[in-house]
């Protein structure tokens, strides 16, 4: 019955009885090897409320490992129209006026309120939460999905847009899975997770543009002016990049050198000013934290570089510009019109988790859009399952709070959850 979980409250009221003692007898035997937990869960559906009882579960019985979550929401498709949206065609009928702008349908408003509901409840039982999704936004009416350069995926496309989200979390999640010198989880959560702010965007360079037999000094110079990640949460980067915490990863520099090739150049010489350097070169770790983090930017920075490349094999789809070669780099020379590229085994990709002042007005907007309108008369059967209305509301005033806790209002400096609270 997976196509009727359609509302936060269906998905809640299945972990119960039979199902919910499997589930812990499953848990109990496979978490007791595990250092630290990760969720990943639909965020747009009901599978929200069952993830968010899950969570709740493991926080109550293994919160001391640090549980990641992930709330997946595909991209949507603006033709679907759902059978609860039958008055809205009786109103056109009616009025005899064309209305074919509107996009009100039950499912894109279930979406809206699973998304909030979800981001409130998951982020409260886990040490980190991050969406990921190549929406261009969680409310009724996204903006168009981001476009990448190197990639020719189309978004509507769920076998497309999962395969970039998929190439996306192995980047992300690679500081706490290597084997040698990785970061415990519960570090990434300690840097990004401060003063109540569970809730991380993510964003990402689907591939890191870098040129064959180039160096990464130069691909980093080449990106210090506009880095060249997408948001793949939804929520836009803030304008002068500020943070209050972000881990950045880069994997896939295989085969580049390390000292740059290029004679001296204005990036270069604001990162030699930035890091206090008069002579020679900055190396790359100093070259990172000028392209990522800048002279406006909050110097909280942790960097993961790997120099394996994330591995294509099938049936992952071959959604990449003609301009890269086999390893996902850029040709020195374009490939002549109508020649086929070469298929693509593994690229090189850049990520970052990060926590700043733009959560603020996405989780606000989110929040609005939640508020905007009465659930009892709009669509009364969201709740035939629970919430409760009192619970319901409840959820709303945790989500206008935790956008509060990324409010940056004195001048980028940051300030403490009582602080901001004696303001009000």
């Amino acid at each position: 019955e997976a196509h009727r979980l359609e509302t936060f409250g269906q998905g809640e009221s299945l972990l119960q009885g039979a199902l919910l003692e499997e589930l812990e007898d499953k848990l109990h035997f496979f978490v007791e090897e595990c250092d630290y937990l990760q969720v990943l869960c639909d965020l747009a559906d009901g599978f929200v409320g069952l993830g968010s009882k899950v969570t709740e579960l493991l926080q109550d019985s293994y919160g001391g490992r640090g549980i990641l979550t992930w709330g997946m929401t595909p991209v949507g498709h603006r033709d679907s129209v759902s059978d609860s949206n039958w008055f809205i065609c009786r109103f056109k009928m009616f009025c005899k006026q064309d209305f074919s702008l509107i996009q009100t349908p039950f499912r894109d408003l279930c979406r809206l309120l699973n998304c909030s509901l979800g981001m409130v409840h998951m982020a409260a039982h886990s040490s980190l939460f991050c969406p990921l999704t190549l929406q261009g936004g969680l409310g009724r009416r996204p903006t168009s999905p981001p476009q990448f350069p190197l990639l020719t995926y189309d978004p509507s496309l769920w076998y497309h847009s999962s395969s970039v989200l998929a190439l996306a979390l192995d980047a992300l999640t690679v500081s706490y899975r290597l084997r040698n010198n990785s970061v415990p989880m519960w570090q990434v959560a300690d840097l990004l997770a401060v003063s109540g702010r569970k809730v991380v965007a993510a964003y990402g360079a689907i591939p890191f543009p870098m040129m064959s037999g180039g160096s990464l000094p130069d691909a980093l110079s080449a990106c210090a002016d506009a880095l060249p990640w997408k948001p793949l949460s939804a929520c836009p980067e803030a304008g002068e990049g500020q943070c209050y915490g972000q881990l950045t990863s880069l994997k896939g520099f295989e085969g580049q050198k390390l000292i740059s090739c290029l004679a001296a150049s204005p990036a270069w010489t604001n990162a030699r000013r930035y890091h206090g350097n008069s002579r020679g070169e900055p190396d790359c770790l100093e070259m990172f934290d000028w392209v990522c983090i800048g002279p406006l930017r909050f110097p909280r920075l942790a960097l993961q570089l790997v120099s394996s490349p994330s591995k294509l094999t099938p049936p992952f789809p071959q959604i990449f510009s003609q301009s890269l070669d086999a390893q996902g780099f850029l040709r020195s020379e374009a490939p002549p019109p109508g020649a086929l590229g070469p298929v693509i085994s593994s690229v090189p990709v850049m990520t970052s988790l990060q926590s700043g002042p733009a959560l603020d007005p996405w989780l606000s907007e989110l929040h609005r859009a939640t508020s905007a309108f009465d659930i009892r008369r709009v669509a009364p059967s969201f709740l035939s399952q629970g919430p409760e209305m009192a619970e319901y509301q409840e959820a709303l005033e945790e989500l206008r709070l935790l956008a509060r806790c990324y409010r940056d209002d004195s001048s980028g400096v940051m300030r403490s959850s009582s602080e901001e609270e004696d303001d009000d």
